[in-house]
């Protein structure tokens, strides 16, 4: 059962996560709200429509479980267009409209979520996932799609340690960023060693792992969420295992996808959007990739 202090910690985080790509977007030129993304076929403005949708999904799994659980049959039978298709009706709303939808759901996801009793699970795309769960995958999604978003406007975002929960998906969801690939998951537990943006040590997994993982916070945190390939990161691998993850991992469930080119940022990174998330059972994502 998750502790009452830490749920409420995140969910502070994923509401800062969300106004600083608040105040990113939030005085662009209409116009600019059509600009491309790294994410193939997406805009600035699908970008945002997404994160509202998923939002909106959320509440409504938590709202409504019977509601939700006929979305996700139809989900299910559309896996291909589901959430580009969510992601283009929002898209063609005028962006005051838009930012409105995504700061009223996700302002009603946040009171929603502080209000859930302690131990509860939701329904999702995955298994069911607790509070804390929907929160983090939440904002891991927020920071992923505001790098395409800031990748686009040319804005360099100072990392902060709202990327621990990030990186703890990451870690948890080893074993899943094999199984997708269809290898077996290693039988030797991973060590990594990681510089947090304050310049402190984050360290997951026993000292004493063969396997090790070493590199700054939040190059883990690009890599997993496939917006930077390896090659331009600073990450280190000790052991073959390690050195395969490193060419694998994702933060997300769904298909892995092409990841990005190295030397840029631009390609399609997954097979579908990302559609929220959470860290039950290694998935931290639902209907797809993250874009």
């Amino acid at each position: 059962m998750a502790d009452p202090q830490s749920v409420r910690t995140v969910l502070d985080d994923l509401r800062a996560e969300s106004d600083a790509l608040d105040s990113i977007v939030a005085g662009l030129d209409p116009e600019r709200w059509g600009d491309s993304t790294p994410a193939a076929g997406w805009t600035v403005a699908h970008q945002i429509a997404h994160l509202a949708w998923t939002d909106h999904q959320a509440l409504l799994a938590i709202d409504d479980p019977d509601a939700f659980a006929a979305e996700l049959t139809y989900a299910m039978g559309n896996l291909d267009t589901y959430v580009d298709e969510a992601a283009a009706e929002g898209a063609r709303l005028p962006p005051a409209a838009l930012l409105e939808r995504w700061r009223s759901s996700r302002a009603r996801l946040w009171a929603t979520l502080v209000a859930q009793p302690q131990g509860v699970r939701h329904p999702w795309y995955g298994p069911p996932m607790s509070t804390a769960a929907v929160a983090t995958g939440r904002l891991m999604e927020t920071w992923a799609h505001g790098q395409d978003i800031a990748d686009t406007l040319g804005v360099r975002r100072e990392a902060t340690p709202r990327l621990r929960h990030v990186v703890r998906i990451a870690v948890r969801a080893r074993d899943y960023a094999f199984a997708a690939h269809g290898r077996p998951a290693p039988a030797a537990e991973f060590r990594w060693e990681l510089i947090a943006p304050d310049g402190t040590l984050w360290t997951f997994g026993p000292e004493d792992a063969e396997q090790r993982v070493t590199g700054p916070a939040v190059d883990l945190c690009l890599l997993a969420v496939q917006r930077r390939h390896r090659d331009d990161l600073a990450l280190r691998a000790e052991g073959e295992d390690a050195d395969t993850w490193l060419s694998i991992a994702q933060a997300f469930a769904g298909p892995p996808g092409n990841g990005r080119p190295p030397g840029g940022t631009s390609g399609s990174s997954a097979s579908a959007g990302s559609a929220a998330g959470g860290t039950g059972g290694g998935r931290t994502d639902s209907a797809g990739g993250t874009r």
